[in-house]
């Protein structure tokens, strides 16, 4: 199986071009086509070695979520002309992630264990175990860097330090709550629960979108639904679908993003293992397996969907 590293296409009219942890972004004007590549990041380090068919789960499962959220919060995209690849508008993006949580894990518990009880400003009861359910869902935003590592943040200190106006943090934490609802109950309708998520907004001549992807195993953590309990009573680690395993995975390995040390070695076995839990997710959220691909010609197959849509829908038409 192939997997996409990198991409370097050049295209008529194209006007930028930048490249993140996952995608690729090639800009158009006020539109861009984002192309979700294979690479795989944890701790804000890109990993050396890419996974077989992570970028088209990750692209898929947004498309789902986007279509099915766009009533509620409208969003970035036009269409989706290729399994790796979203065109949409080209928004001006807020400085800040809203991340949401329903459950004590990951991040928020490994703060938690280490005795911390206010995470980015909201109070957390005592006595909770890991992957226990809070009370309520609760708003832990960090910021976006554009270097180095994100950070956590309270909602005080991002209007204090003007990241975003008190307005327009309105809604961001309006959208953040409607949609973490949505995608709650998706996810309850496939045995799964939407443990944490987050997500990214932007600006397009005034108005307010949902951009980047929404719900997928690089964005959010999943428990399965059966045996969520019991395992909880008896104090076991939960069956999970999400990107921590690989967290986990660099943490015992003794890499945590931190200076200094080094990433541990990406066997074969690991990249399959990886491989398999993202279509494994993709199965579970659409309720089907991932289909064949030729992997002799994705590059290709990219390159022409996006050359095929940029050129025979004019902008009057993306714009509808």
């Amino acid at each position: 199986m192939q997997a996409i590293k990198e991409t370097k296409f050049k295209f008529p009219g194209q006007t930028g071009f930048y490249s993140g942890k996952v995608r690729d972004v090639y800009y158009f004007g006020d539109f861009m086509a984002m192309v979700a590549t294979d690479r795989i990041s944890a701790f804000d380090v890109i990993l050396p070695k890419a996974i077989p068919d992570k970028g088209r789960v990750l692209n898929q499962i947004a498309a789902f979520n986007l279509e099915a959220t766009k009533s509620l919060v409208p969003n970035w995209v036009i269409t989706s002309p290729d399994p790796n690849v979203t065109i949409g508008f080209k928004c001006e993006p807020f400085a800040v992630e809203m991340v949401i949580r329903g459950y004590l894990s990951g991040h928020a518990w490994r703060e938690y264990k280490a005795g911390k009880r206010l995470l980015c400003g909201v109070p957390l009861p005592e006595g909770l175990k890991e992957n226990d359910k809070l009370p309520q869902p609760i708003i832990t935003p960090t910021t976006k860097a554009k270097v180095g590592h994100d950070e956590d943040i309270s909602r005080e200190d991002i209007l204090k330090r003007g990241l975003v106006t008190e307005a327009d943090y309105k809604v961001l934490e309006d959208y953040t709550f409607k949609l973490f609802k949505k995608g709650t109950e998706l996810a309850e309708q496939r045995n799964l629960i939407l443990v944490d998520t987050k997500y990214e907004f932007g600006k397009h001549q005034g108005t307010i979108y949902l951009i980047d992807e929404v719900h997928t195993p690089d964005s959010s953590r999943y428990f399965y639904t059966q045996g969520y309990e019991d395992r909880q009573k008896k104090g076991e680690p939960q069956k999970q679908l999400s990107k921590e395993f690989v967290r986990q995975w660099l943490i015992e390995n003794g890499f945590q993003g931190k200076e200094g040390q080094v990433i541990p070695e990406m066997t074969d076995e690991i990249i399959t293992s990886i491989s398999g839990r993202y279509k494994e997710l993709y199965q579970q959220v659409r309720g089907e397996a991932l289909p064949a691909i030729d992997y002799g010609s994705i590059l290709n197959r990219i390159e022409q969907n996006i050359l095929k849509t940029m050129e025979t829908v004019g902008r009057e038409k993306l714009k509808k």
